[in-house]
C-alpha cells in the first residue's frame, strides 16, 4: 500500500522525519500550558484578589471540562476527517490564548482563555498522540508514547520556567505570555507546512492484523461503553487516567499556594512548578521503552503508588529540598503512567477505531483536571488545604489498587 506513490512503513525509523516533526509539534503543544502553569494561581491571588481556593481553581475546572470534552470528539473527527485537519484547527482556537490572559481586566476573562486553551489542547495533543500511533506501529509503541509525553510535559516545565522567572524580573502581566505568542506561530506553521496526514497508516495496520471487529461493526455509543465501563483492561486505563490528572489537577492549582504559603519566592515557585512536569518528561523516554519490554500493568500500578508517596511527602514538608523531593517522585511515578497507559491503549484496540477510543480515554483522563480542581478546592475550602492533598494522596493509591485487582496484562513481551 502507498501515500501519494511512497510505500507505507510502519515504525520509528521509516518514519523518524514525522515523527520527529510532531514531537516537535508537540513541545509547541506542552508549552501554551507550562506558559500559566507557575503564575495563574498567584495571579489569582494578587491582580484579581481571590480569596476561595474553589474561585482560583475554577480556571482549571474550565481547562479540565472543555479539553475533556474536546478529546472525545477530536478522535471521532480525525477518524472521519483526517488527523491533520484536526491538528491545524486546534491551533487556530488556541491563538487568542495569549492575548486574553495579558489583557484580561477580570477573572472572568482568564476563564475564558483557559475554555481556549482546553479545546485547543484537546484538538492538538489528541491528535499528535493519535499521529504517533499511527505510524510507530506496534512494535515500538511505548517507546513512541514515551517520546511523545516527554516533548510535552518537559516542555510545559520549561515554560513554566521561564515564565516563573519573567513574571520575578518584570511582573506577572503582560511579559510571560509573550511566549504564547511564539508557540502559536511556530505550532500552527509546522502543522500547515510540514505535517502529513496518518490515517492511511491506522488503516494499513489493521490490514495486517487477524481479523478482528471492524470500525463499522462499532458504534460510537459502543466504544464509549466498551472503553469506560464494559472492557476491564479499557476501563481499568480510563479510571486510573482520570485519577493521574485528578492529583495533576491538585498541584496545579494548590501547590504555588503551598508553595507560597512556606515562604517560596516566585523565582523557587517557578523552579518547583517546572521541576514536576520536568523530571515527568524526562522519564517517560525511559519508562516508555521500558513497557515495551516488561509490559504495561507493573509500570501502571507501582507508578500511581509511587504518586500517592510523593503527595505525602509535600504535604509534610515546608522546606525547598523537601517539596522538591516530593516534585521529582511526583514526575517519576507520573511518567511510569502516562505514556504506558496510551500505549496500553494501543494494544488493546483495532487500528480503525483506535483514534475514538483513545479520544474516549483521554475524555475521562482530563476530565480529572475538573474533578481534581473542584474536589481539592472545596475541601481546601472547608477543611484546609493539607486534607485536601490527604484526601487527593489516598485517590491515588486506590486507584493503583484497582488497576492491579482488574487489569491483565496488554502487551505480550
Amino acid at each position: 500500500m502507498t501515500i501519494s506513490s511512497v510505500p507505507i512503513q510502519l515504525g520509528l525509523k521509516a518514519n523518524l522525519t514525522q515523527f520527529s516533526l510532531l514531537v516537535l509539534v508537540n513541545a509547541f503543544v506542552g508549552a501554551m500550558v507550562g506558559m500559566e502553569r507557575s503564575i495563574l494561581p498567584t495571579m489569582a491571588e494578587h491582580e484579581f484578589h481571590l480569596v476561595a481556593h474553589s474561585a482560583i481553581l475554577a480556571f482549571i475546572v474550565v481547562f479540565g471540562i472543555s479539553k475533556a470534552l474536546t478529546n472525545y470528539f477530536a478522535g471521532r473527527f480525525s477518524d472521519t476527517y483526517g488527523r491533520k485537519t484536526i491538528l491545524i484547527a486546534g491551533w487556530l482556537v488556541a491563538a487568542p490564548v495569549p492575548f486574553l490572559l495579558m489583557w484580561a481586566p477580570s477573572w472572568n476573562w482568564v476563564l475564558v482563555a483557559n475554555l481556549f486553551l482546553g479545546v485547543s489542547q484537546g484538538l492538538t495533543w489528541s491528535t499528535t498522540v493519535i499521529m504517533k500511533i499511527d505510524l510507530a506501529g506496534p512494535r515500538n509503541r511505548g517507546l513512541a508514547m514515551g517520546i511523545n509525553e516527554f516533548a510535552g510535559y518537559f516542555a510545559v516545565g520549561a515554560a513554566a520556567l521561564a515564565t516563573g522567572w519573567i513574571a520575578a524580573n518584570y511582573g506577572l502581566r503582560p511579559q510571560p505570555f509573550y511566549l504564547g505568542i511564539g508557540f502559536v506561530l511556530a505550532g500552527l506553521l509546522l502543522s500547515i507546512f510540514a505535517i502529513r496526514e496518518t490515517r492511511q497508516y491506522a488503516h494499513y495496520e489493521a490490514g495486517q492484523r487477524p481479523a478482528n471487529r471492524s470500525a463499522t461493526s462499532l458504534s460510537p455509543k459502543e466504544i464509549f461503553w466498551l472503553t469506560s465501563f464494559r472492557d476491564r483492561n479499557l476501563s481499568s486505563i480510563s479510571q486510573t487516567g482520570l485519577v493521574n490528572n485528578l492529583n495533576d489537577g491538585m498541584a496545579w492549582g494548590l501547590f504555588p499556594l503551598v508553595f507560597a504559603a512556606a515562604g517560596m519566592s516566585l523565582t523557587q515557585i517557578g523552579w518547583l512548578a517546572a521541576l514536576y512536569p520536568a523530571v515527568w518528561g524526562i522519564c517517560q523516554l525511559v519508562t516508555g521503552g521500558l513497557s515495551d519490554r516488561i509490559g504495561r500493568k507493573e509500570l501502571i500500578v507501582s507508578g500511581m503508588w509511587l504518586q500517592a508517596i510523593a503527595i505525602v511527602v509535600i504535604t509534610m514538608t515546608s522546606q525547598f529540598s523537601g517539596f522538591a523531593l516530593g516534585a521529582v517522585l511526583l514526575g517519576t511515578g507520573t511518567a511510569m503512567v502516562y505514556p504506558t497507559l496510551l500505549a496500553a491503549m494501543g494494544d488493546v484496540v483495532d487500528p480503525t477505531w483506535r483514534a475514538s477510543a483513545v479520544g474516549v480515554y483521554r475524555l475521562w483522563r482530563d476530565l480529572g483536571y475538573a474533578v481534581g480542581a473542584l474536589l481539592s478546592g472545596l475541601v481546601a475550602d472547608v477543611f484546609g488545604v493539607m486534607s485536601a492533598m490527604w484526601l487527593v494522596a489516598g485517590l491515588t493509591f486506590l486507584s493503583g489498587l484497582i488497576s492491579w485487582l482488574r487489569m491483565t496484562e496488554t502487551h505480550r513481551v
